[in-house]
């Protein structure tokens, strides 16, 4: 689309795109930015870990398609909707745009193997995928090289609108971050596969802002955190199509001082906006999302993968541990611990950290046979979390380690007395340590 000359909508309609407000802020230089990038621009390394992403979350959308809350979500959402053109992933139907990418989103969602980034926790691919699987059934002829360019801008998008509200601070101040900063993700992606110029861009960053919402408090018993960025890639393929069309968005929404994105969500915590843009083309967030290897939310990963492998290392079983005791930060003590009681719901089991350590030490793993019902209110493992305590502590771990992170430390007292600690400041996945493409597509399936 052209920055200065009318251009023609998907509904056939003239719309006479706005130039960014302020072209040098945040906002304008990540629109100009989104515009611009070109896929030979982004490095092949970048490019084929965003692949493997798209692979991975496409058989997390398979696995989550007929869950029971999944069979729910479906039931309900197409009762509302009258049909079209998009996919419904597992089901062999079609919906509207809107209503698939809600349950696309939620299917990918649906069992907790999704991928994660850390520093601003958001699970990318179940916010991007869905909303250009629904802008390339509306569209003709989307090729491979277009779609994984537009998933790759949604990839980078996502991690640095949540950076700059320093992600984690948003768990722990009760919002479910990826579906706040998640917005963004999915506009930009579908802004990119619709071929908006810097103006577009803006407006849909402007949409998709003032959409974002999610409340952590659905992880304790209720289906709707399986939903939440679905919804969010819903109001992003919203946001990018109204964009297109002409209907304008808020202009420089990350810096506004009254009403903005982040002055709002970021009341009193300092927001960043420099981060949106730091290292723009030069730093690339998708290769720090972690793809899962554990069925439970990404913050209980380290301690997952520390009691792992002092159970191997030592030889132990359930009667030899008097105690365990998990040292986190804030954020995943706020997002991840609560006593738990029976009866514990499967989203419950998923999110917490009690119950994921207790199975990881009894059963050698965590994987979606721990989530079952009968599983999950088994004696064995509710003995062992009667003798678990879990600490807040912000305090590094380890000098190597700049900032809390994910640092976790799991000391384990046997009944003879001799203490075992496993320190850990992300796990196998993360950042440092990523799966390999082959890990990937192992998990994905041969």
């Amino acid at each position: 689309m052209s920055t200065s000359a009318p251009t023609s909508t998907a509904a056939g309609k003239t719309a006479v795109p706005h130039r960014p407000t302020d072209p040098g802020g945040p906002t304008g230089r990540l629109a100009e930015w989104l515009a611009a990038t070109t896929l030979d621009d982004i490095p092949a390394p970048t490019r084929e870990r965003g692949a493997h992403l798209i692979l991975d979350g496409l058989a997390c959308a398979l696995i989550g398609a007929r869950l029971p809350w999944s069979r729910t979500a479906v039931e309900g959402v197409l009762a509302m909707e009258d049909g079209g053109s998009t996919p419904v992933i597992g089901w062999g139907r079609n919906t509207s745009g809107p209503a698939a990418a809600v349950l696309n989103g939620t299917f990918i969602q649906g069992f907790e193997l999704d991928d994660y980034y850390p520093r601003a926790p958001l699970h990318s691919a179940s916010l991007v995928l869905p909303a250009l699987l629904s802008t390339a059934a509306a569209r003709d002829g989307v090729c491979g090289a277009d779609f994984l360019r537009a998933a790759l801008l949604g990839f980078e998008t996502g991690p640095r609108v949540g950076l700059a509200l320093h992600g984690p601070q948003m768990l722990s101040r009760g919002w479910h971050s990826g579906s706040v900063f998640g917005t963004h993700a999915a506009a930009a992606a579908c802004g990119a596969l619709r071929g908006l110029d810097a103006a577009g861009f803006e407006d849909a960053l402007g949409l998709a802002a003032t959409q974002s919402a999610g409340l952590m408090a659905a992880q304790y018993e209720a289906m709707s955190k399986r939903m939440h960025h679905g919804l969010a890639a819903r109001n992003g393929f919203y946001a990018a199509g109204l964009a297109q069309a002409g209907y304008t968005g808020i202009k420089r929404v990350f810096e506004r001082p009254y009403g903005g994105f982040l002055s709002t969500f970021g009341e009193g915590h300092d927001p960043d906006a420099s981060q949106i843009t730091k290292d723009l083309g030069a730093t690339w967030h998708t290769e720090a999302i972690t793809v899962k290897i554990h069925a439970a939310m990404g913050g209980l990963h380290p301690a997952i993968d520390a009691a792992l492998a002092l159970r191997a290392g030592h030889g132990l079983t359930a009667g030899d541990i008097a105690s365990v005791r998990i040292q986190v930060p804030d954020a995943i003590y706020h997002h991840g611990w609560w006593q738990p009681e029976r009866p514990l719901t499967t989203i419950g089991a998923q999110m917490n950290i009690g119950y994921a350590v207790a199975v990881a030490l009894l059963d050698g793993q965590v994987s979606p046979a721990q989530f079952h019902d009968a599983r999950i209110d088994s004696d064995d493992v509710w003995q062992l979390i009667e003798r678990t305590e879990v600490l807040l502590d912000d305090a590094p771990q380890d000098p190597g380690w700049a900032d809390p992170g994910y640092n976790t430390r799991v000391t384990l007292t046997l009944r003879d007395g001799e203490q075992l600690t496993r320190a850990l400041h992300q796990p196998h996945g993360g950042p440092d340590d990523p799966l390999s493409n082959a890990e990937i597509r192992g998990k994905s399936g041969p």
